[in-house]
C-alpha cells in the first residue's frame, strides 16, 4: 500500500480504486496546493493524483525523486501540459492521463458552442434576462444556419472526429486539417486554405509550443467575416486579444470558447466582445464522464503501486 496525494476533490466513486491506500488531501475548502506544498508532498508520497490546474513541474518531480518515493503522477485529464513529462521520465516516474473516456462529452460541448455561437443564443438570452427583449421581431437575432454550412475541424484526433460525426448529422460539409495527411475525404493540407473555406471552424489540437497562437491575427483575417470560431481544445491555441478585436470590428461573425489562455483570467476585450459564447471550461463536465476520468486515473495509480503497468501511460514526445 502507498501514500497518495489527491490534489483536489473528485466525483463520488472516483477514489474507489485506491481503497486501502493512505490518502492525503485535498484541502478541506478544495483550494489548490501551492508549489511549495506540492514539493513537500512529493517528497512524502508514492503517488500524486492531479488536475490540469496543478503544475507538476521539474521542481516537484525532483523533490519526489530525491526522496526516492514518488513513483507515479496520474492526471485526471486527457491533456498533460501541466506535467513535465521529460523530467518524470528521466526520474523513472510514470505519468498517466485519461484518454478516450471524455471524447464524446467534449465533442458534445464543442457542438453546443457551434450551435449557440452561430445562432447568437447567448446574446438573445442575455437580452431576455435583463429585460432588453421587447417582443418578437422578424429581424431580431439573425444568426447563421448550421445545417448546410461548411465545418472546418482543426486537429483530427478522437474528439475532432467525434465532432465531424455530429456535423454529418446536421447535413454539414466537413473539412479537416491535421499535421499529417489522414488520407480521408475532406483532408486539407494547408490550414490557411481550410480557414478561408470554412463557415465554422472548430479547434481540437493539443496545447504546447507547436500550437501556441496557431489562430492569430493573420489567420483570423483569412476567415470569412460571416464565419464562427469555436475553441474547446486549449486556450493557448488562440490569440485571445486578436480574436476579441476581430469580433469588436465585425471582421468575424461570432465565437464560442470553453478554454482560455490564462484561466481563470479572461482577456477583458473578449469579455466585452459581441456575439460571443463563453463557457468556464466545462468540456468534459458530465457526472458520468468526470467519474470515469477520476476512476481511470486512480486505477492507474493503484496499478503502478502494485507493480503493474497501466494502459494509459504517457510517453515523452
Amino acid at each position: 500500500m502507498g501514500r497518495v496525494l489527491v490534489t483536489r476533490r473528485l466525483p463520488d466513486g472516483g477514489l474507489d480504486p485506491l481503497a486501502g491506500h493512505d490518502l492525503v488531501g485535498p484541502n478541506l475548502d478544495d483550494t489548490p496546493y501551492t508549489p511549495e506544498e506540492l514539493r513537500a508532498y512529493a517528497r512524502e508520497c508514492d503517488a500524486i493524483v492531479s488536475l490540469l490546474t496543478d503544475r507538476i513541474d521539474a521542481d516537484v518531480l525532483d523533490a519526489g525523486a530525491q526522496s526516492g518515493r514518488l513513483r507515479v503522477v496520474a492526471n485526471v485529464a486527457v491533456g498533460y501540459d501541466n506535467i513535465d513529462v521529460r523530467t518524470a521520465a528521466a526520474h523513472g516516474i510514470t505519468v498517466c492521463n485519461t484518454p478516450g473516456v471524455l471524447d464524446d462529452t467534449t465533442a458534445d460541448t464543442a457542438f453546443l458552442l457551434i450551435l449557440a455561437a452561430s445562432r447568437l443564443a447567448s446574446t438573445a438570452e442575455a437580452d431576455l434576462r435583463t429585460g432588453r427583449w421587447k417582443g418578437w421581431g422578424v429581424t431580431q437575432y439573425l444568426g447563421r444556419d448550421v445545417h448546410g454550412a461548411t465545418l472546418g475541424v482543426v486537429g483530427f484526433g478522437r474528439i475532432g472526429r467525434a465532432v465531424a460525426r455530429r456535423a454529418e448529422g446536421f447535413g454539414m460539409r466537413v473539412l479537416h486539417h491535421a499535421r499529417h495527411s489522414t488520407d480521408e475525404p475532406g483532408y486539407v493540407a494547408d490550414l490557411d486554405e481550410l480557414l478561408a473555406a470554412a463557415d465554422i471552424v472548430s479547434l481540437h489540437t493539443p496545447g504546447g509550443a507547436a500550437t501556441h497562437h496557431l489562430i492569430d491575427a493573420r489567420r483570423l483575417a483569412l476567415m470569412k467575416p460571416t464565419a464562427v470560431l469555436v475553441n474547446s481544445a486549449r486556450g493557448t491555441v488562440v490569440d485571445e486579444l486578436a480574436l476579441a478585436e476581430a469580433l469588436h470590428d465585425g471582421r468575424l461573425f461570432a465565437a464560442g470558447l470553453d478554454v482560455y489562455e490564462r484561466e481563470p483570467a479572461i482577456e477583458p476585450r473578449l469579455l466585452s466582445a459581441p456575439r460571443t459564447v463563453l463557457l468556464p471550461h466545462i468540456g468534459s463536465a458530465s457526472q458520468a464522464t468526470r467519474t470515469r476520468m477520476a476512476t481511470m486515473a486512480t486505477t492507474a495509480v493503484a496499478t503502478v503501486l502494485a507493480g503493474g503497468t497501466p494502459t494509459n501511460v504517457v510517453t515523452p514526445p
